[in-house]
């Protein structure tokens, strides 16, 4: 019995430093792009219109069990409405596409690149629930680089690594100004975009 004993703290130990030693090494993370989304909600005066976009991403490394640097990539072209009737939702989605919003032709994707992820641990009724993290990164869009910071909850535990956050984005700041003149009734949209980002990945298995 006192074998068994003695074997099983020597198996927990061992299974301990295989943990510690591969959380230690930098790795590659992959997105899942079935499930990694961002939701968005464009506001007007008493309604909303909400949908999302796919997300891939290049590069996600992390280090001593942290995320460290990445990069996400939002198509355009995924863009998808929720709220409006079928019939409806080519005429919206159309219209984000064109010059006025998106100009997916000239920019057909946009991207948010990751500079310093540190701890968070202040309480924001805004921030998503569980907020562990505060990410900065540059993300570009139109053409045009910001930075932009936000908390987040990141966990990353082992293999999978799981990403949420809520925040909103002044779309104005990258250029997007269009029905912005709150005195054109009927023909306004408010500047800020609430966005729900969520993404899930794992492990990139070494080659």
């Amino acid at each position: 019995m006192k074998t068994v004993f003695i074997s099983a703290i020597v198996a927990s130990f061992l299974w301990s430093s295989f943990n510690q030693e591969v959380l230690n090494k930098k790795q590659q993370y992959v997105l899942n792009e079935e499930t990694s989304v961002v939701e968005w909600e464009g506001f007007m005066p008493g309604t909303s219109n909400v949908g999302s976009f796919a997300v891939k991403s290049e590069g996600l490394e992390a280090e001593g069990g942290r995320i460290k640097s990445g990069t996400f990539i939002i198509p355009i072209a995924s863009i998808k409405n929720f709220n409006l009737p079928d019939q409806l939702k080519p005429q919206l989605l159309d219209h984000l596409k064109s010059p006025d919003f998106f100009n997916m032709a000239l920019h057909p994707e946009a991207t948010f690149t990751i500079t310093k992820i540190i701890p968070y641990n202040k309480k924001d009724t805004a921030a998503v629930a569980g907020a562990n993290y505060l990410v900065t990164g540059d993300f570009t869009m139109l053409g045009k680089t910001n930075p932009i910071t936000f908390p987040a909850k990141i966990q990353l535990d082992g293999q999978k690594l799981v990403t949420e956050a809520k925040f909103k984005l002044d779309r104005t700041q990258w250029g997007m100004n269009y029905a912005t003149d709150p005195k054109a009734e009927g023909h306004y949209i408010l500047p800020e975009v609430a966005i729900h980002l969520k993404v899930a990945g794992a492990m990139q298995a070494e080659k």
